[in-house]
């Protein structure tokens, strides 16, 4: 499965297009690594997602085999490894 994709199915992102901003920008690593959206996703995998005020690390349990999953088990598709919370900066 793509990686945009896995990203909107887990409710990380809200929406495949916006998964795909976010790989495209290099905030998204999989297994430490800047990714195009396209990649594809393995269990076991580890995500990382960058956002201004946090970084949070996933580890990819079950990758699923439709296009739709409900938002009870999107939950059991990951497990959140890592959060970093980020203060803000000012200039």
């Amino acid at each position: 499965m793509r990686l945009d994709l896995f990203l909107k199915l887990s409710r990380i992102c809200p929406r495949r297009s916006i998964a795909q901003k976010l790989c495209e920008a290099g905030l998204v690593l999989l297994n430490q690594r800047p990714v195009k959206p396209a990649h594809p996703v393995n269990a076991g995998d580890i995500i990382a997602v960058r956002r201004p005020d946090r970084e949070t690390e996933f580890r990819v349990l079950i990758v699923p085999e439709a296009r739709n999953v409900s938002k009870r088990d999107a939950r059991d598709l990951i497990e959140v490894i890592a959060e970093k919370r980020f203060e803000p900066v000012e200039l």
